[in-house]
């Protein structure tokens, strides 16, 4: 099979999440109960920032590579998939902003050719309900996700769990919500069925894939040439003639996030 038939066939879940949400078991079921394993093979992603966990060794099936995040740069650092990889999982950085790393994560992917089947979101449930500072945090990650896995439940009250859906319920979102049991969701193939659900548009196709822009000045002109040309706002334009802008990716003109989320390190243990 050549590389771009390879990266034709491939199919990529990104996987978000605080640490300690149960990400990866719920990785290993996705890989063990999910996949044929005659046919189908996975290839992990890890983050190299979080380190080796426990449930890493559940996946024995499944190769695997460390996914790094440049800071400093704003980049994902990871080397291209295998060829025989038919699913690829995309575990991305618990502690670092979700946001920063799937906008970085859409020209790795363009590099690679690969393509978003979904994207899912753990919910830690304790964590967020013990800190309502985190509920923009979530906000985001279930934004971009197909499938949000609830999990960590335990002593969180009913009434919590019912708001909590209901939040997103009110929003219309397409989304679907599971609850995970001792690490496991309830049909696996099911939620590696590649039919969007999410809000976002982010990593679908658009026309403007492909155009750099940079260095263009978008402008006016009432002469046939086109000279006198008078520069344009951004705010001036018609939204269908520029590229779409996520709400959770939209920056000020000082290139700062317009909703930045809290610093999620600062509501965890250790």
């Amino acid at each position: 099979m050549s590389d771009v038939a390879a990266a034709q066939s491939q199919l990529v879940y990104v996987i978000l999440g605080a640490p300690g949400s149960g990400r990866r078991e719920v990785l290993a079921d996705l890989v063990a109960d999910g996949l044929d394993p005659v046919e189908e093979r996975a290839h992990l992603y890890l983050p190299a920032g979080e380190g080796a966990h426990a449930d890493d060794a559940k996946i024995e099936a499944a190769s695997t590579a460390p996914l790094a995040w440049n800071a400093e740069l704003q980049l994902i650092v990871a080397d291209a998939p295998p060829a025989e990889a038919t699913h690829i999982f995309v575990l991305l950085d618990g502690r670092v902003d979700p946001v920063d790393q799937l906008e970085a994560l859409k020209p790795w992917l363009a590099a690679h050719s690969l393509p978003v089947a979904r994207i899912f979101t753990v919910v830690h449930c304790r964590l967020i309900e013990q800190h309502p500072a985190l509920q923009q945090w979530i906000d985001a990650c279930i934004h971009f996700s197909d499938v949000v896995l609830l999990n960590r439940r335990e002593g969180v009250a009913n009434k919590w769990m019912s708001d909590f859906r209901r939040r997103y319920e009110d929003q219309y979102m397409p989304c679907v919500f599971e609850m995970v049991k001792g690490g496991r969701v309830k049909n696996p193939a099911a939620i590696l069925d590649p039919v969007a659900r999410r809000l976002s548009q982010f990593f679908d196709p658009t026309e403007w894939d492909n155009v750099d822009l940079e260095g263009v000045e978008i402008g006016e002109s009432e002469d046939e040439d086109g000279e006198n040309t008078r520069p344009l706002d951004k705010s001036q334009l018609d939204p269908d003639d520029q590229p779409p802008v996520e709400v959770w990716l939209e920056r000020d003109a000082a290139g700062r996030r317009k909703h930045p989320l809290p610093d999620i390190r600062k509501f965890l243990e250790g």
